[in-house]
């Protein structure tokens, strides 16, 4: 969201003059694109990756300030809530052995992180939602201590008018009303970033959109929500409503929620960034100091176009784009926010290649995937595959089909028969070392054959820690200190051991 936030300007002129400011931010954009004055190709990702903290019982420990200052490394910051750390790797570019050096960078990372986490009887946990948060964990006191979660706070809650509900239903049903946004500080996810030029942008967006549900689906890593079980992954619902700044009323007329998937393929990245103008009013203001951004782009600069960033932060699609500034050129990057963490680093980073891989793949397919599915589908699809993860029967073209027919196919087929062999040829595009290539897309076929990650494990974990008599609290706890130490071991999830017990 930036280093330095304002609250928004409500007062009737104020609010005026900052639609001002970003509709003059978009204008610059405009300019910049059809001047083609973007980066250059270069195969840059990065990855930011948001953790749990937690004691040795597995309880949640709210001490990411104390945390922080032991690890004095500007790789990992705060998050919204106390409880989270997030860690953030260097770009690296596509090629070679580009995921085993990112393999190997998380692990030294993370290892040193957590040995200064011990410090305070704390250790780093990836996981999507930590099990055994409970709703009274995270009220507004929860906050990280950094103005810009208070006032964002404090703006939703305005914008609102009343407490968030939080209602979602699968396998038991969790509602809480909350008087503040910080039951979204549950959700933790895996973030993975690609820089793309603006030709190949709406291309490279549409393909990450129509493999979301897939990568939801093998994926799953969040299926406890404040000690219920719900959805296999249960962060999407929960971000969507911990965010949502809309009475019902408005909701009921269709009003837009701030979190969403989207509702249809796009032809070029500023159409993104006119929606989020569009149909979001702004929540914050910069405190940089004010740019005029036209000015900026006649007098032969690059503008930083702080409000647009700003504002574009605020609004949590699922697949998001980003303008950035680096070296003096403006880039662009699709963020790919649909991953929970973990299980493992390994698991991170197969999950990382299948992404990568996949979206090279179908972003050159001659027929394209969106113009084979409707975005309907896709949607559809994105929300099945949250409720029933590895199990998910999603809609996909029909082999060989010249039209928009789709049929119903178990994710694990479509993944191991037709998205694999894609994302293979995906990576082999990028250049990435066939060895690197087998071995974390080897992971995503072996879940597939064994129909197990992260949110498998964790009910069967669970549901095995009841029948031993332990109650849900019990079950709860004693499955997280096992995923605790799974995790530490660092094997992948499908090799894991059943059960809480070693």
């Amino acid at each position: 969201m930036g280093e330095k936030v304002i609250a928004g300007e409500f007062d009737p002129s104020g609010r005026q003059r900052q639609r001002a400011r970003l509709r003059q931010g978009l204008e610059a954009l405009a300019r910049l694109l059809a001047e083609k004055r973007f980066d250059r190709p270069k195969n840059l990702m990065g990855l930011e990756i948001e953790l749990n903290l937690a004691d040795a019982d597995g309880m949640p420990r709210m001490m990411n300030t104390e945390v922080l200052e032991r690890i004095a490394s500007h790789d990992f910051q705060t998050e919204l809530g106390q409880c989270n750390l997030e860690v953030n790797i260097v770009p690296h570019r596509l090629s070679g052995r580009v995921l085993d050096q990112l393999a190997e960078e998380l692990r030294t990372g993370l290892s040193y992180a957590d040995r200064k986490a011990g410090e305070v009887s704390s250790e780093i946990v990836m996981i999507g939602i930590l099990p055994t948060l409970a709703a009274r964990d995270l009220g507004s006191t929860n906050l990280s201590y950094d103005d810009r979660y208070k006032l964002l706070n404090e703006q939703m809650l305005a914008a609102r008018g009343e407490d968030f509900l939080i209602d979602v239903e699968g396998e038991e049903r969790f509602r809480y009303a909350s008087g503040s946004i910080a039951p979204e500080a549950a959700c933790t996810s895996v973030q993975l970033h690609l820089q793309v030029t603006p030709g190949r942008f709406a291309a490279v967006w549409n393909a990450a959109q129509a493999v979301a549900a897939a990568q939801i689906a093998v994926g799953a890593n969040s299926p406890f929500l404040f000690g219920r079980e719900v959805w296999r992954e249960s962060r999407p619902p929960l971000f969507q409503q911990a965010t949502d700044v809309r009475p019902p009323e408005f909701a009921a007329q269709g009003v837009r929620p701030r979190t969403w998937f989207g509702e249809r393929w796009i032809n070029d990245a500023y159409e993104l960034f006119e929606e989020n103008l569009r149909f979001f009013p702004p929540l914050l203001s910069t405190s940089e100091e004010e740019e005029d951004p036209l000015r900026v782009l006649d007098e032969g600069g690059v503008p930083q176009l702080h409000e647009l960033v700003l504002h574009n932060g605020t609004i949590y699609r699922w697949n998001r784009p980003v303008y950035a500034v680096a070296d003096g050129v403006p880039h662009l990057r699709v963020e790919n926010r649909v991953l929970p963490a973990g299980p493992t680093v390994s698991d991170v980073i197969a999950n990382a290649a299948f992404y990568y891989g996949l979206v090279r793949a179908l972003a050159e397919e001659p027929r394209p995937i969106w113009k084979r599915l409707p975005f309907e589908a896709a949607a559809a699809n994105f929300d099945t595959a949250c409720r029933d993860g590895i199990d998910a029967v999603l809609r996909w073209p029909k082999p060989g089909g010249r039209s928009s027919s789709t049929v119903s196919v178990p994710a694990v087929r479509l993944v191991q028969e037709e998205l694999l062999p894609l994302a293979a040829a995906g990576l082999d595009a990028w250049g990435v070392e066939p060895a690197d290539r087998d071995r974390y897309l080897g992971i995503v076929e072996q879940r597939c054959r064994r129909k197990v990650n992260g949110a498998s494990w964790q009910v069967a974990a669970y549901h095995e820690a009841r029948e031993r008599g332990l109650d849900r609290d019990g079950a709860l706890a004693a499955m997280t200190r096992r995923y605790c130490e799974l995790m530490h071991i660092g094997d992948p999830v499908h090799t894991w051991p059943a059960g809480c017990s070693g």
